[in-house]
């Protein structure tokens, strides 16, 4: 197994550090005081081309995998931005997959150009505030009638809500008790976000203030059918085919800020002198910064051996989850590390790994737990009975 990259993939990497060399820490730092979302660095990358990397050339995208959209992922998160910077693209390089897989040719010639451009902005509409990860269980729910659906329910913890004109919504439309499973009854559409039949409340929250987190009441959103993604009942395995792929990209962008945090500490404690002789030196700041190069590393490899599985089309379930896992805990290392080696300057923001900590937390636990990770290996892997 090898993970060289290609010269195109090298290059892509190379351009998008460039790019991103133009909104650094001082831009990051501002838009996570501010809370201005970051619009500007968006269109910059919809631009350069880089928002529909994994979408087929048909439709406007590059038709490149999975394995240069985590390239491109990491390049942005390494760059300073972090999870914000990661989250102000990630749906439209990679939350439109089920659109891309499912959706007909009238959809995703209607659908993905402008994504791809910019023109339109998505966000996504799956977790509800009393189911959290038992996504089967969905409350919302869309009753047909005639040539359109109409939806009631809630949503919450959606991203880009706030400046979003779609959204790529999963609802319920059958009762559970209708079908042999919960499951069966989940239908996906992507539409119009009409705010004048869905309130958005935002959710303050501790890190990534620029891209926004929102609390979601529909209350009858009409969908018309042809904006329905596939078949009724099939939108949860729909959702599934876009997770491994969510998983990879948000391993690769969190080894990127971990990365930039291993960075930070290293050119601090060979430039902090204490006691005539720079903290480097010592090894109790040179372990702990050697374990988290380590872990960094493991985790980069599973990342994008999960990738290269990935586009193969192997089965890459076991190591996309084992990545994000990995991923989570090495870059919450790295990000604490950064924070002691720093001491007291940690704590201040104009130092910025503070705020690598804060972005690092929300992809540990999102969008799914370690512990639910631990879990499916248990289960998929190992072979161990169900536990949840």
């Amino acid at each position: 197994m090898s993970i060289d990259f290609t010269d195109e993939q090298r290059q892509i990497q190379e351009n998008v550090e460039r790019l991103c060399a133009d909104f650094g820490d001082e831009y990051w730092l501002e838009r996570d005081s501010d809370g201005r979302f970051p619009e500007d660095f968006c269109q910059m990358i919809a631009d350069q081309g880089y928002m529909g990397i994994a979408i087929p050339e048909e439709y406007g995208g590059s038709g490149l995998g999975i394995t240069e959209a985590a390239i491109l992922m990491q390049a942005i998160s390494g760059s300073g931005a972090g999870n914000g910077g990661v989250s102000s693209v990630s749906l439209g390089i990679f939350g439109l997959n089920p659109v891309v897989k499912y959706g007909t040719h009238e959809q995703k010639s209607r659908m993905l150009p402008p994504v791809i451009s910019r023109q339109d902005i998505a966000c996504f509409g799956v977790t509800e505030p009393n189911t959290g990860l038992d996504t089967t269980r969905l409350k919302t729910k869309a009753v047909r009638k005639g040539d359109h659906y109409v939806v009631h329910g809630q949503k919450t913890w959606m991203s880009t809500a706030q400046v979003a004109n779609k959204v790529l919504l999963i609802a319920r439309t059958a009762d559970e008790g209708e079908t042999a499973r919960p499951m069966d009854g989940l239908t996906l559409f992507y539409t119009d976000l009409d705010r004048s039949k869905v309130e958005i409340r935002e959710i303050e929250k501790m890190g990534r203030k620029c891209v926004d987190s929102n609390q979601v009441f529909i209350d009858g959103l009409e969908i018309p059918v042809e904006n329905r993604i596939g078949d009724e009942g099939k939108g949860f395995r729909y959702l599934l085919d876009g997770i491994n792929p969510e998983r990879i990209l948000i391993a690769a962008g969190l080894i990127g800020l971990g990365r930039r945090a291993l960075k930070r500490a290293t050119d601090y404690a060979n430039d902090r002198v204490v006691f005539g002789r720079p903290i480097g030196q010592n090894q109790a700041i040179q372990h702990p910064l050697a374990q988290s190069w380590a872990e960094l590393e493991a985790a980069n490899l599973m990342a994008f051996r999960a990738a290269q599985l990935y586009d193969r089309k192997e089965d890459a379930g076991a190591m996309a989850n084992a990545a994000k896992y990995l991923a989570g805990e090495a870059t919450f290392n790295a990000c604490n590390n950064a924070i002691l080696t720093h001491g007291g300057m940690g704590y201040a923001k104009e130092f910025h790994v503070e705020r690598y900590l804060r972005e690092a937390i929300i992809h540990r636990i999102a969008p799914i737990t370690p512990h639910m990770v631990l879990c499916y290996i248990a289960e998929r892997v190992l072979g161990l009975p169900k536990s949840y």
